[in-house]
């Protein structure tokens, strides 16, 4: 009985320090001298100073700080890259003065940028057909509302396209999906390189702008 009540008289105790502390934020500022005695456990060091506490918790918050920075600045740096090779693409496409051209500067510029591991251009004819019958029916099947497909394909789907078996693609529908200009297939050896939850915002503008050339040069 006397343990409990003893227990009792701590727990509440504890409870009117601890609201008092709460309602009287600057009582430490009054009394200075009580940050130096008070001691608080450490898994590492024992015990150390409220004084102490507070710095390491400081260093370890600034250190978080510097390594979010340090991501962001790296984030940043390579969106920025991204951005000047999309921004010299579209000058260069608008230039180009053929199709063979056209396909020469998609094919180096992706490669080149991205090491990726096949950039195909392959047009439809005036009723918007491919010449390989298997290329309509995949597209058909795989390309979504705005004209992606973007992620793995089975070998027999994916060989066609890119003359690849593994890995993954992007395809990159030219012109309306009902009746295509063109398709864009590029393909990466990494299986996670492509993915359906992609942003697509730079290859809308490449889409956009090869339906506006293409149609100039043939």
């Amino acid at each position: 009985m006397t343990q409990r009540f003893s227990h009792n008289v701590d727990a509440l105790s504890a409870s009117i320090v601890r609201d008092y502390l709460l309602e009287n934020s600057d009582f430490f500022i009054k009394h200075p001298d009580l940050l130096l005695s008070l001691r608080i456990p450490h898994t590492e060091r024992g015990t150390v100073s409220l004084i102490e506490h507070q710095q390491q918790n400081l260093r370890a918050r600034v250190s978080q700080l510097e390594e979010e920075i340090t991501s962001l600045l790296s984030v940043a740096s390579r969106n920025e890259d991204i951005y000047r090779f999309y921004n010299q693409l579209f000058f260069d496409l608008l230039e180009a003065v053929s199709i063979e051209q056209v396909n020469r500067i998609l094919v180096d510029s992706f490669k080149r940028r991205f090491r990726f591991a096949k950039v195909r251009l392959v047009l439809t004819d005036a009723f918007g057909q491919f010449d390989q019958p298997e290329l309509n029916l995949i597209l058909r099947r795989r390309l979504n509302e705005q004209g992606y497909y973007l992620g793995r394909l089975p070998a027999q789907e994916q060989n066609p396209l890119v003359a690849q078996d593994t890995g993954s693609v992007a395809l990159v529908c030219i012109g309306e999906r009902t009746k295509p200009v063109g398709i864009l297939a590029i393909a990466s050896n990494d299986p996670g390189h492509f993915s359906p939850d992609m942003d697509t915002t730079m290859l809308d503008q490449v889409k956009q702008l090869m339906a506006y050339k293409i149609p100039k040069l043939l």
